[in-house]
């Protein structure tokens, strides 16, 4: 392709030639209601006398262009289109006032659709400065971690300090795991399962799951005195119970003392990998976990009767939770957990040091990419319900269903463009949308248009007969009971509907050949595509499907007549193809095809076993002399 031959292909395209025009795919049409249903660029014609007589009323059923082609008036098509209703949409927040913040913005909107037809709204959202933070440190407690728990008791101070620097409003809870006191994963000895540690230490606490130690509290002096009381304990394989411990921190939230209204944290470190649904069986445990609280006393009671939970399981429950985790993990099971995090949305992996001493560091790094990264999804979407987000921000990832916005200043004002498309009809119907992490939710209420508004003018109530037999509805006649017909003009004589249309079907097949309206008992037949009408009892004949010759119909030698060519005179063949003539039929004897045959289109058509080109021999027929003898 020359330059020329590009510019002037890019010229088309930019102009609209290349673009492909709005269609109006039909199926069963009886009424402007289910015109609309067929699709978003489906529109009616409620215009008086739009349609000829005997003409299918699905004809009023085109797009605009074709029907204002056809001589409709623009205020005789029904389109029903979108609108939009905010209900509430109270102004973002700039900063946290012991109030509830508004950082997202509208919180109620109406959506009336119509199938197929996306409509497209704007959602704002800001953080506030100050907004609170409860972090839940969850501490592998395995003898393994003996040296980060020195270290980590020692961390109060630091660990508030570093916080405070966000938000006045700061509160921090701990929770500790090992894993299931059952073999293989723990030795059961009973003396082990007191004193699970190796060798003679004395500080070493007897085998449990998960613990939760301290519910969220903003005092220093309370985080020191609880966590400096643990002490390491000790299990037997290398991964840990640490989804079991998640699951509880996060649906116990009564218990850990999460708040309504803040950034939720939990702090996974460990030096391990994990157990996950499945790896039960190992030890017998065949109940699946089942996402609720199981904690009395402090303890997870159901450790020893229930399976671990799965991935999804637990991402599910921290999406609905709105807790965020930050994995603070040694360098040997980074990578896991860097897969962990890939199917938990809003995580963040942070690598510790071999004694965590850079745990509150590695928080703050977590929690800065965490809240500058701003997620925007949707829950309980209905079925036949489409959602597309358009970030609307400086550093954005489109997505089908999420939006996201990264690099997001405290107090930056962003925004995320909506678009929801339903594909069938449907009344009073919800979904959510939120941004991952956050409280603020956004409900979106939807119904469909599946239903003409149409204004039939006054003067057409003689339309449907002038006896009152019917009335005129989007255009067309509803008749009255007794009444069929185009313009309820037939009276159906005491007969049931169903009698009437069975007189219109050949051999219980489609009334009218699906090509005519059965109007009283008789079938009404439909103009063809090519513009002439179909014809016969049950509108079964059409004259533009006859065989051709030479791509003309019937050869141009004769006229189309219910499938069937009838030829000129001077014409024969099944395409009235060949003329008529017995010249090369004829034998020596003066007769055609020797009378064992008929002669078309100057060739004849032997009967059985006699041979062309004139019937003359019979090669399989029995032998006249033989059968005389």
């Amino acid at each position: 392709m020359d330059r020329l031959q590009f510019l002037l292909l890019l010229l088309m395209s930019s102009n609209g030639f290349c673009q492909q025009g709005e269609v109006c795919s039909k199926s069963v049409i009886e009424s402007c209601d289910d015109c609309i249903k067929s699709g978003p660029h489906c529109v009616w014609c409620q215009q008086l006398n739009f349609t000829k007589k005997g003409e299918q009323e699905a004809a009023r059923c085109d797009t605009k262009a074709q029907l204002i082609a056809r001589g409709c008036e623009m205020d005789n098509i029904i389109s029903p289109q979108n609108t939009i209703t905010i209900e509430k949409k109270d102004p973002l927040s700039t900063s946290f006032d012991q109030e509830e913040p508004v950082q997202l913005s509208p919180q109620k909107i109406n959506l009336i659709l119509r199938p197929g037809l996306p409509t497209t709204f704007s959602v704002s959202f800001r953080r506030v400065e100050g907004y609170p933070v409860d972090l839940y440190y969850l501490m592998d407690l395995s003898y393994s971690m003996k040296d980060d728990l020195a270290n980590v008791q020692g961390l109060g101070k630091e660990l508030f300090e570093a916080l405070n620097k966000i938000t006045k409003h700061a509160q921090i809870g701990f929770g500790a795991f090992v894993d299931k006191t059952v073999l293989p994963y723990t030795n059961t000895n009973k003396e082990k399962l007191q004193n699970p540690c190796d060798g003679n230490d004395q500080q070493c606490q007897a085998a449990f799951g998960y613990r939760h130690v301290l519910s969220m509290t903003s005092s220093e002096n309370e985080y020191k005195e609880k966590v400096a009381k643990q002490s390491i304990s000790g299990n037997l394989d290398s991964p840990e119970g640490s989804l079991d411990a998640m699951m509880q921190a996060a649906v116990c939230g009564d218990k850990v003392g999460w708040r309504n209204s803040s950034t939720r944290l939990i702090v996974l470190a460990t030096d391990a990998g994990f157990h996950m649904a499945g790896d039960g069986k190992l030890a017998g445990i065949l109940e699946p976990n089942d996402e609720q609280c199981h904690m009395e006393n402090s303890l997870y009671t159901k450790s020893s009767d229930m399976d671990y939970p799965s991935v999804g399981q637990l991402a599910m429950q921290l999406e609905k939770n709105n807790i965020q985790p930050i994995f603070a993990v040694t360098k040997t099971v980074e990578n896991v957990y860097k897969q962990l995090s890939s199917m938990i949305p809003k995580s963040e992996v942070g690598v510790l040091s071999s004694d965590s001493k850079n745990v509150v560091e590695l928080i703050v790094n977590a929690y800065s990419r965490l809240s500058s990264k701003v997620t925007v999804t949707h829950d309980n979407l209905p079925d036949n319900v489409r959602v597309f987000y358009t970030p609307i921000c400086d550093n954005s990832i489109k997505g089908n269903i999420r939006g996201v916005c990264e690099n997001v200043l405290v107090g930056k004002k962003i925004s995320f463009n909506v678009t929801v498309t339903a594909d069938s009809c449907m009344e009073n119907k919800a979904f959510i949308i939120r941004p991952l992490g956050i409280k603020d939710t956004l409900t979106v209420t939807l119904s469909t248009n599946c239903k003409c508004q149409c204004n039939d003018p006054v003067e057409s109530s003689s339309h449907c007969t002038e006896n009152g037999r019917g009335r005129v509805n989007c255009g067309i006649c509803k008749c009255n009971e007794g009444y069929v017909g185009q313009f309820c003009e037939c009276d159906r004589g005491g007969k049931d509907e169903r009698s009437l249309r069975a007189s219109c079907q050949r051999q219980n097949g489609t009334e009218c050949e699906g090509q005519g309206d059965c109007v009283c008992g008789r079938c009404l037949c439909h103009t063809s595509e090519s513009g002439k009408s179909y014809h016969g009892d049950y509108c079964e004949c059409d004259d533009d499907h006859c065989e051709k010759f030479q791509n003309q119909l019937c050869g141009g030698n004769g006229k189309c007549n219910c499938g069937k060519c009838e030829c000129n005179p001077g014409y024969d063949g099944s395409a009235c193809h060949c003329k008529k003539s017995e010249e090369s039929c004829l034998t020596i004897n003066n007769t055609v095809c020797y009378g064992r045959g008929t002669c078309k289109c100057n060739r004849c058509e032997c009967k059985e076993g006699y041979q062309r080109p004139l019937c003359q021999t019979c090669p399989s027929c029995p032998d006249p002399c033989q059968t005389k003898l």
